[in-house]
């Protein structure tokens, strides 16, 4: 998958926290913030209300009601490679919401596979017909 191009975005509306991050490491982990906190104001990146509509479904409960999108980096070690690794989440996160959805369009059976249908409901129909014991007709 290409890493996401996070140049474009707006820098303000984009601030970091540094932050011990858990589980295994030894040392590192309790003297050293290498966890990475991203927090992004949704409002501040200009988008139009369908995209903005599409990222705050897609982001789920890493958006507060604020619209401020919080994203958390800590699967490496170093603190260069956790905030890369956020920017990109951002980003890709930003290039999925700004694809519109295709329209569906509605569509029909052909003629013959209508048919086919009907043909095989028949034969169903016969077959279970067949299961059953006889009746007498009552006169």
């Amino acid at each position: 998958m290409p890493k996401a191009d996070h140049t474009d975005l707006d820098e303000a509306a984009i601030e970091f926290r540094y932050v011990r991050a858990s589980g295994p490491g030894g040392q590192n982990v309790n003297k050293v913030a290498t966890a990475v906190q991203l927090r992004c104001d949704t409002a501040r990146l200009g988008l139009d209300d369908a995209t903005l509509a599409r990222l705050r479904r897609l982001s789920g409960r890493r958006m507060t009601a604020e619209g401020m999108l919080v994203i958390a980096a800590r699967r490496f070690r170093t603190q260069e490679s956790n905030r890369a690794d956020a920017l990109d989440r951002l980003g890709e996160l930003l290039r999925r919401a700004a694809l519109a959805p295709r329209t569906r369009r509605a569509t029909r059976p052909s003629a013959g596979a209508r048919e086919a249908r009907l043909k095989t409901k028949l034969h169903r129909a016969a077959r279970k017909r067949t299961r059953s014991p006889a009746r007498e007709d009552v006169d």
